[in-house]
C-alpha cells in the first residue's frame, strides 16, 4: 500500500536530518583527524549524497514557491521540472524556464520546517563537543561547533546567499582577466528568504569526471586527463587564495557536490549559503601563517598563532617546530610522501604534544575549506601545497596593508606572478 503524502514528507524529513547529523559528525572527524568518530562506511555513503539527499515531495515544493513568490507556478514558469536536479540538507534545486524567456534557469527551494530541527541538533552536537574535549581530545571543539551554528544559520537566508554570489562574482571578475571560477548569475526579481532563482550552468559534477572522461575515450591516467585535473585544481586554488587573502569574503563550502566542470575544464562553484566574511585582523594573520608554512619557518608560525588568537599548551621541548607541523596539518593541503590521509591524532602527531585550548571560531571556515581542498586534491591525484601557491597573494595582501617591510617587497610580489607549478604525486 502506498504511504500518505504526509507520511512520505515525514520520512523524507527524517532521512534529511539523519544525513545532516552524519555530515556534522563526519565534518568534525575530518577537522580533528579522528576517523573513528565517523566510520568509513558513513563517509563513503555521504560522498554519494552530496546532492542526492531525499527530496521534498513536489506538492510541498509548490506550496513554498507560490507562498514566497505570491503567484502560481503556472503564472511564473513556462516549464518546471518536477524531479529535482539535486537535493541537499537545506534545499533542493529544480530546472525550469520563466515565461517569455529562452534560457533555462535553476530554482532553489528550501525544505519546509527543516531550520528548527537542524538548529536543535546543533545544540546537541555542542554538548557532545564539550564532552569530547574534556575526556578525549585536546582541541577546542566547542568553538568549532559555535561557528557551525552561525554558518548553518546563514544558509536559511537565500537573500544573504544571493548577495554573497553577486559580491564574490564581482570581486573575481574585477581581480582577473578571466575569472578562475564561474558564479551563477542571480535573478533579482525572484529572490526571497526561502527561494532563489539563478542562471542554469551546464556542467558535469566533479564526482562524475572520471566516468565522463571514459565515455569520451580519454585515458583517466593520461596526459590530457592530467592537464585537465591540474587546471581544475589550479582554478579553485587561485579563486580561494584571492577570496580568503585579498578579500576576506569567501565561499566556505567547496565540497564535491558544489563543483561543476564545464567545457574547456572551466570550473563553476555553486551554493553560496556558507559564505564567510573574515575581519582584516584574521585575514592578515592568516596571510602571515601562509608565509610561515610556505617557508617552513617555525618562529613565524608561532608568532602567527599568537596573532590569530590560537592558544596552545605544550609538553615538549621543540614546541615551535611542533606548532609549525600542526599548522601545516590544519591549514595546508600538502601530504607527506606516501601518505593519502593525515592522522593528526596518531601517536607521533603534533596535537599529542601541543594541545589547542582556544581556537577562534571564525578560523573554522578557513580550516574546513583547506581540508575540503585537500580532499579534492587527493581525489584528483595531485599532491600540492596551497600555502606555496598562495604565497604571492599573501605577500600582496600584507604589502598593501603595510605589514610587509623592505624596499624590494613590491617588486617581489609582482615579479613572482600568481602561481607556481603544481606538485604531482608519483
Amino acid at each position: 500500500m502506498c504511504k500518505s503524502k504526509r507520511q512520505c514528507g515525514k520520512d523524507s524529513m527524517n532521512l534529511l536530518l539523519t544525513r545532516f547529523m552524519l555530515c556534522v559528525l563526519t565534518l568534525v572527524a575530518q577537522i580533528i583527524g579522528k576517523p573513528d568518530l565517523a566510520p568509513a562506511a558513513w563517509v563513503k555513503k555521504l560522498v554519494t549524497l552530496c546532492d542526492q539527499a531525499p527530496a521534498t515531495p513536489f506538492d510541498a515544493v509548490q506550496l513554498v514557491l507560490e507562498k514566497e513568490l505570491g503567484r502560481s507556478i503556472g503564472e511564473t514558469f513556462e516549464k518546471f521540472d518536477v524531479n529535482p536536479l539535486g537535493s541537499a540538507s537545506i534545499a533542493q534545486v529544480h530546472r525550469a524556464r520563466l515565461r517569455g524567456e529562452k534560457n533555462d534557469i535553476v530554482v532553489k527551494v528550501q525544505h519546509p520546517g527543516v531550520q528548527e530541527l537542524m538548529m536543535t541538533d546543533i545544540c546537541n552536537l555542542q554538548a557532545f563537543a564539550l564532552y569530547m574535549q574534556r575526556t578525549d581530545i585536546k582541541f577546542d571543539l566547542y568553538s568549532v561547533t559555535k561557528e557551525m551554528e552561525k554558518q548553518i544559520g546563514y544558509e536559511f537566508d537565500f537573500v544573504r546567499e544571493a548577495n554573497a554570489m553577486e559580491r564574490i562574482s564581482h570581486f573575481l571578475y574585477e581581480n582577473n582577466k578571466k575569472t578562475p571560477v564561474l558564479v551563477p548569475r542571480v535573478l533579482q526579481d525572484f529572490i526571497t528568504r526561502r527561494v532563489l532563482v539563478m542562471e542554469y550552468i551546464d556542467g558535469i559534477p566533479i564526482l562524475n569526471l572520471g566516468d565522463e572522461m571514459a565515455k569520451r575515450g580519454i585515458n583517466p591516467g593520461g596526459r590530457m586527463a592530467a592537464a585537465a585535473k591540474q587546471n581544475i585544481l589550479k582554478s579553485l586554488t587561485l579563486a580561494y587564495g584571492q577570496m580568503i587573502l585579498k578579500s576576506g569574503f569567501f565561499h566556505a563550502d567547496p565540497h564535491p557536490g558544489n563543483i561543476l566542470i564545464c567545457k574547456g575544464s572551466e570550473v563553476a562553484l555553486l551554493d553560496y549559503g556558507q559564505a564567510k566574511d573574515l575581519p582584516d585582523q584574521l585575514r592578515l594573520g592568516y596571510a602571515k601563517l601562509v608565509l610561515a608554512m610556505a617557508d617552513n619557518d617555525p618562529v613565524k608560525a608561532t608568532e602567527s598563532y599568537r596573532e590569530l588568537g590560537i592558544d596552545t599548551v605544550s609538553n615538549c621541548e621543540n614546541e615551535q617546530q611542533e606548532l609549525l607541523r600542526l599548522a601545516q596539518t590544519m591549514f595546508d593541503t600538502k601530504l607527506p610522501p606516501g601518505v593519502v590521509m593525515l592522522q593528526p591524532f596518531s601517536e607521533d602527531s603534533s596535537i599529542k604534544k601541543v594541545g589547542v585550548r582556544s581556537f577562534p571560531e571564525e578560523l573554522f571556515s578557513i580550516l574546513r575549506t583547506v581540508h575540503l581542498l585537500r580532499g579534492l586534491s587527493v581525489g584528483l591525484g595531485i599532491n600540492y601545497s596551497c600555502a606555496e601557491q598562495w604565497r604571492p597573494i599573501a605577500e600582496e595582501a600584507l604589502y598593501k596593508a603595510g605589514r610587509l617591510k623592505g624596499a624590494n617587497q613590491k617588486t617581489k610580489v609582482h615579479k613572482r606572478g600568481l602561481f607556481r607549478r603544481f606538485f604531482w604525486r608519483d
